[in-house]
């Protein structure tokens, strides 16, 4: 999803602080292609399907940056057990990895095996690496140590020698050896190499930067991808935190209520919902209270685009 760079953000309130500031009174009939999945009794999560196939993919995902990235010891992997459980259990399916996220991938294959979970999610991870035998090595590397021989989706991370993978994984693809084949960058100025790919190279999936401080993909990105039938996966969608940090002391606007929405979590996720070419937000997390709060933007109302415009002046102002 990102190459090595400094990820901290500035200090800042914890999400805790701001979800807590920010917990006020909790319409888009419209949005096309939503569906409500066959799952447990209850509130189910909304789904749209992947334009290639049809295929319904619930529309909160998992991303494992960093949050996945820890060691053996059991008070590590606990959390993250819980993660994972409460996730399938709210209809989420899709896992996001990449081999760039240190033991991401193998920490995600050993919990879901002791978990006996291993074909429940949908998993997508990265190939992140130069070389067409290097890369070979490294795809297979990954389908075992996350997909236990299995993987839905396979990505060239950050366009990385794109020219010599994605004849790989077209490869894989007709093999049945993946699903689905994607690329993902998520630096503005590669923007116009992934709009050329969204554009000629016949993906399944795009996965890029969005949110509601960050909507440069709205311009063309967005709007490719939806023309010519490719998901949309949508990384860094709390903007690395800076919105929790800019909503900070603000409470949930009363309106929120209209789209079913009850924390400012949930209002940047539906924002990114709102629009109708994404298919799916992975945010990270390895804290099940804030997992639990995710995945409920995946419930209910969406916020039209009359509503959205309204979230982003709320933003700005």
């Amino acid at each position: 999803m990102r190459p090595s760079r400094p990820r901290h953000a500035p200090p800042g309130p914890t999400r805790r602080e701001v979800l807590v500031a920010g917990l006020g009174a909790a319409l888009t009939p419209s949005l096309p292609a939503l569906a409500q999945p066959p799952t447990a009794p209850g509130p189910r999560m909304l789904t749209r399907p992947i334009p290639s196939s049809g295929e319904a993919l619930p529309v909160i995902g998992l991303g494992t940056w960093q949050t996945f990235d820890v060691g053996g010891a059991a008070g590590e992997r606990a959390p993250l057990a819980q993660v994972l459980q409460k996730f399938f259990a709210s209809g989420a399916r899709l896992i996001d990895s990449s081999p760039m996220y240190g033991r991401s991938e193998a920490v995600v294959g050993d919990l879901l095996k002791q978990s006996g979970q291993e074909k429940t999610p949908f998993l997508a991870t990265k190939v992140w690496t130069r070389g067409k035998a290097e890369g070979a090595a490294q795809i297979q590397t990954s389908l075992q140590r996350m997909g236990h021989g299995r993987m839905d989706l396979m990505q060239v991370h950050n366009l990385l020698d794109v020219d010599t993978h994605l004849p790989v994984l077209r490869e894989l693809k007709a093999a049945k050896k993946i699903r689905y084949v994607g690329v993902t960058h998520y630096q503005r100025g590669a923007f116009d190499d992934l709009e050329k790919h969204i554009k000629g190279s016949k993906l399944d999936f795009v996965q890029l930067p969005y949110s509601l401080a960050m909507r440069d993909a709205e311009a063309r990105l967005l709007p490719a991808a939806k023309e010519h039938g490719v998901a949309v996966l949508v990384m860094e969608p709390f903007d690395k935190g800076n919105l929790f940090r800019k909503m900070k002391g603000r409470p949930l606007p009363a309106w929120a209520q209209d789209f079913d929405c009850a924390s400012w979590a949930q209002f940047f996720l539906k924002f990114i919902l709102g629009h109708p070419a994404v298919n799916c937000p992975i945010p990270a997390t390895s804290n099940p209270a804030h997992l639990e709060d995710n995945v409920k933007a995946g419930l209910g109302r969406l916020p039209d685009e009359k509503t959205r415009a309204r979230m982003v002046k709320l933003l700005e102002g």
